[in-house]
């Protein structure tokens, strides 16, 4: 007898209860920068990807409320690609140094759109192993062999590279990944894929906006062009603070996707309304670039705090800020007692991350200030100051504390 699928699924869900793996919704009603309501508990969040402060932004609030139209009605291939759409593409390739930019209802949808229509069965796709999961199943959905390298190895993915042959090859890649805050090493993936004739793509969804002279991400800020990146993807709902995403590259990538991108194609419009709000974010993004040296100086305060505590950060230098805490009971503990203490951080646990690898996601926004930081590092070191039981916090007890 075939086993029923709901049972199944079911039974799934009851084994992630077991290991304190289940997700829950969490409802925010309310948002004032960076302080979040639940309720009537007023949360101190350290967990958005709103890294510039944008998503409140008075202009950027003026410019949706203008628009005439909510709903774009349709696909942008019928009749849904309004003005506000095709000024936002031309300033998104403009920023990023590219011919044409494409939109996307989101980032997950770039990716799958964008590899299924590059990808054939037989073609080769390398990436990295902490990728993000849409690139990973944009791959497997296109029929091409998907080949992992060790995480930011240059000559694990040269190993992966090299079985292709003849074969058309792609490597996809991070330019800051979202849950270690680290940064491709993409001048040497660049080099390599010139040096292996292989298509390079950088999903760079946490990168633009905060990183390069202009904010233009992480390929700006590796002195790397459209010639040696040829497809790029970022999205408009982290440091930009609204929703959606873009494919950017030649005239002829561009075209393609338009042709054969499923996800673009059957897909409704984004809002012209929203659209018209990221294009405000975009100038505003590039005018205020203090945004950008604010974050810069908060990470570097936070991390010099850490480091005073013995925290275990792992080593970035961007919003992302991972304090590696091992098992997901441990990282649910920290999460619940920083809430007590009225800190929003969300605990990350598998399959998200790795087995042995939970962690508290601590994200920094240019809309945070000084004193915030400092309250979080003081936090941290009430923690630390606690007996290894019941502390949920038990690593921290070699912490010297703060001073």
């Amino acid at each position: 007898m075939r086993n029923d699928l709901l049972t199944r699924l079911a039974e799934r869900t009851a084994a992630r209860e077991q290991e304190q793996l289940t997700r829950r919704l969490r409802t925010i009603d309310r948002v004032d920068g960076p302080w979040v309501w639940v309720g009537n508990k007023r949360l101190l969040s350290f967990c958005s990807n709103d890294y510039l402060g944008l998503s409140q932004h008075p202009d950027v609030i003026a410019a949706l409320r203008r628009a005439d139209s909510v709903g774009s009605g349709s696909a942008h291939l019928i009749c849904g690609h309004r003005a506000e759409h095709a000024a936002l593409e031309q300033a998104l390739a403009e920023w990023t140094g590219r011919e044409r930019a494409l939109l996307f209802s989101s980032g997950y949808m770039a990716n799958l759109g964008t590899l299924q229509a590059l990808l054939r069965d037989g073609d080769l796709c390398v990436q990295d192993k902490l990728n993000h999961a849409c690139l990973l199943d944009g791959a497997s959905l296109s029929g091409a062999t998907l080949a992992r390298y060790v995480h930011a190895d240059v000559a694990s993915a040269s190993r992966q590279l090299a079985t292709a042959g003849d074969v058309p090859a792609l490597l996809a890649t991070d330019g800051v990944f979202s849950m270690d805050g680290d940064i491709a090493p993409l001048g040497e993936l660049a080099a390599l894929c010139k040096a292996q004739s292989a298509t390079l793509m950088v999903d760079d969804a946490h990168g633009l906006g905060v990183l390069g002279k202009n904010g233009a991400g992480s390929v700006e800020a590796a002195g790397l062009g459209q010639q040696q990146v040829p497809v790029l993807m970022a999205t408009l709902g982290k440091a930009l603070g609204c929703y959606g995403a873009f494919v950017a590259g030649s005239a002829a990538l561009i075209d393609g996707l338009l042709q054969t991108a499923r996800p673009y194609i059957y897909t409704t419009a984004t809002p012209p309304a929203l659209a018209a709000a990221a294009l405000t974010a975009v100038q505003v993004a590039r005018r205020e670039c203090w945004r950008r040296d604010r974050l810069g100086s908060l990470i570097d305060r936070f991390r010099a705090g850490a480091a005073q505590l013995g925290l275990p950060l792992l080593p970035s230098t961007t919003a992302i800020q991972p304090l590696l805490l091992g098992e997901a009971a441990t990282a649910l503990e920290a999460a619940r007692g920083l809430e007590a203490e009225g800190f929003l951080v969300t605990a990350i646990r598998p399959p998200t991350v790795p087995q042995g690898k939970a962690r508290l996601r601590i994200t920094l926004s240019a809309a945070h200030t000084d004193e915030h930081v400092d309250r979080l590092l003081e936090a941290l070191a009430r923690f630390a100051s606690r007996p290894p039981h019941p502390s949920p916090l038990p690593w921290l007890c070699r912490g010297r504390g703060l001073g």
